[in-house]
């Protein structure tokens, strides 16, 4: 009975004639066709095995068009993020400025002067793109730019440290994990140098680093606290102090800062978080940050400091293989170009979103809730925080408005908007859908408030929210 039935499904030559086939072969391609044609009939022999009937080769074409589209769908997809986190690891940490953006479409577009001197005619470097910019920007002497600023850590010791039993001093208190499980002690360990712990988890003395120090230390590496806080009885010498330490004898002083902020974040409200041109001041000889954190831009790894040390870095083989591409040069490029002709605030959307007017904020919410309402939604604004996120400046928030709906099912109907196209990420505040302007750009409101319209006109069938 089975097999009869199993005899009864067209073939895949068959189903490669049908009509409905040939639409399917000029969108994707006839081997991709063909390679899913035959999961379909593989799928539909295991459904009759199972009991189930033949299906019609109409089915059969459908269910090749669905896996197709699977297939085919972007998993990496835009999405609206109105969680109120601006730096947002998961979805993809800081939006780029619109001319940061033009400049990767400028330089994926065609060739380029990636590693070409057009004055000289003959092979330029890659690193000269952004050095200017950032010697220019931060006083350092020079200036490296690799893929992350993991990459950044783990080349700087593998450069200055690596071998022969060479040790790196850091505060115990500093033996950090971030996200991604990316470990300290971990890169220390992979760069081939010898981890030399000092001080306890919540004090460290400038007596600890001397006296840990011999003919076999390396450098001294400090890693800012980016993404928590020791808090209570707690001390920690500063970089200054160890930039002095470090130069009594002879060693350099690497501070990984993480976030990379080039401005004071005291300005907007927020705790100070440390600067590169700070690090520098005080006597770090490399100071290490990411470029889409504080600063704003694409992912990138930046290394500024004292030019003997940076040289080591470029022309140790590891700078290779965690080099920058030239759509991460370019975009990087813009956006240290904000700086310079300080339009901070106006042009990089993190700092728009830090600097945003609180009384903006509010009408933004106000416009959501009332269009909500109009539909007959019980929506209102309320009060809370924004943070910043993305590892910077820990338990630091900045007052914003949600405009918020009470639901019944808060997280079936967060699902649906997830699912929505673009789809959209709320937050949860009690039993209420919370959605907060700061990290919803402008050119989103019409998506954002479309898409909740939508579903709040079906909760009127299905019962999903009260009102």
């Amino acid at each position: 009975m089975v097999e009869d039935s199993l005899r009864q499904l067209p073939s895949v030559d068959s189903l490669l004639s049908h009509d409905g086939a040939s639409v399917l072969v000029a969108e994707y391609g006839r081997a991709l066709t063909l390679a899913v044609i035959r999961e379909s009939l593989e799928a539909a022999r295991a459904r009759i095995r199972a009991g189930e009937a033949v299906p019609e080769p109409n089915a059969l074409i459908a269910s090749t068009h669905e896996r197709l589209n699977l297939i085919a769908a972007p998993t990496l997809q835009p999405v609206i993020n109105a969680t109120g986190v601006i730096i947002h690891t998961n979805l993809g940490r800081a939006p780029l400025s619109r001319a940061a953006i033009g400049a990767m479409e400028a330089a994926a577009r065609g060739y380029s002067t990636l590693e070409y001197d057009l004055a000289d005619g003959a092979r330029g470097s890659r690193a000269a793109h952004a050095e200017s910019l950032l010697t220019r920007l931060t006083g350092a002497e020079a200036a490296l730019v690799v893929n992350n600023n993991a990459a950044a850590v783990l080349l700087a010791l593998s450069a200055l440290a690596a071998g022969r039993g060479k040790g790196v001093v850091i505060s115990r208190g500093q033996l950090v994990e971030i996200g991604g499980g990316f470990r300290v002690p971990d890169v220390l360990k992979q760069s081939g140098a010898k981890l030399v712990e000092v001080g306890t988890t919540n004090r460290t003395h400038l007596r600890d680093y001397e006296n840990a120090i011999d003919e076999k230390t390396a450098l001294i590496l400090r890693a800012h606290h980016s993404n928590f806080k020791i808090v209570g009885f707690t001390t920690e010498p500063p970089l200054a102090e160890l930039a002095r330490l470090g130069a009594k004898h002879e060693l350099p002083v690497v501070d990984d800062l993480g976030s990379g902020a080039l401005i004071d974040t005291a300005q907007f409200g927020l705790a100070h978080e440390p600067t590169a041109q700070e690090s520098l001041r005080d006597g770090a000889a490399l100071v290490c940050f990411s470029g889409d954190k504080l600063l704003g831009g694409p992912q990138a790894g930046i290394v500024v400091g004292r030019k003997a040390q940076v040289d080591k870095l470029a022309k140790h083989p590891l700078a290779r293989a965690v080099r920058a591409d030239k759509l991460c040069l370019a975009a990087l490029s813009a956006t240290l170009l904000h700086y310079l002709k300080d339009e901070v605030t106006h042009e990089i959307p993190v700092w728009r979103m830090i600097a945003a007017p609180q009384a903006e904020i509010k009408k933004r919410a106000g416009r959501w809730v009332e269009s909500w309402r109009s539909q007959g939604a019980e929506a209102e604004v309320i009060a809370g925080e924004s943070t910043v996120g993305g590892g910077s400046l820990p338990g630091e928030t900045l007052p914003t408005s949600l405009a918020a709906l009470r639901l019944a099912r808060p997280d079936d109907f967060a699902a649906r908007l997830r699912a929505a196209s673009p789809p959209i990420v709320a937050r949860i505040v009690e039993d209420r859908l919370a959605f907060d302007p700061r990290t919803v750009l402008e050119e989103e409101d019409a998506a954002l408030m479309a898409a909740v319209s939508v579903l709040v006109e079906g909760r009127k069938t299905d019962g999903s929210a009260r009102g």
